[in-house]
């Protein structure tokens, strides 16, 4: 997956607990780490199951997070003897590329007003 910073990154999570007969909390943790460690962000969150759930949750990337691989960690915890730990990776990309798209387009776009400006004004000026 692809992120630009400042945006959410979605993930989803499911979890199967088939050995719990009725509903529990759960704590998740969520932490987002480059390839060095170092904690870029991190979220706690509690969620109610029974044996099993899918959910869609999400972060948001800092702005100041740089282009390059990241590793988001996820902990599951009950209050009693479950402790469980996923992770995988997504990409952060420079979203300096799209920026400078958009101005090229507008900057295109004003030079094709300005010059359809230029001819209407020179027709106008034959036809006196």
């Amino acid at each position: 997956t692809d992120v630009v910073p400042g945006e959410r990154f979605y993930f989803e999570i499911e979890v199967k607990y088939p050995e719990n007969p009725q509903r529990k909390d759960l704590r998740l943790k969520y932490e987002v780490r480059d390839g060095e460690d170092n904690l870029i962000t991190q979220s706690k969150t509690l969620k109610a199951i029974e044996t099993q759930a899918s959910f869609i949750d999400f972060l948001v990337i800092p702005e100041n997070t740089g282009k390059g691989l990241y590793f988001i960690n996820i902990a599951i915890e009950d209050y009693e003897d479950l402790s469980e730990e996923v992770s995988t990776s997504f990409n952060v990309k420079s979203n300096f590329g799209n920026t400078t798209q958009i101005y090229f387009l507008i900057l295109i776009g004003g030079f094709i007003f300005l010059g359809v400006l230029i001819l209407i004004f020179i027709f106008k000026l034959k036809k006196k």
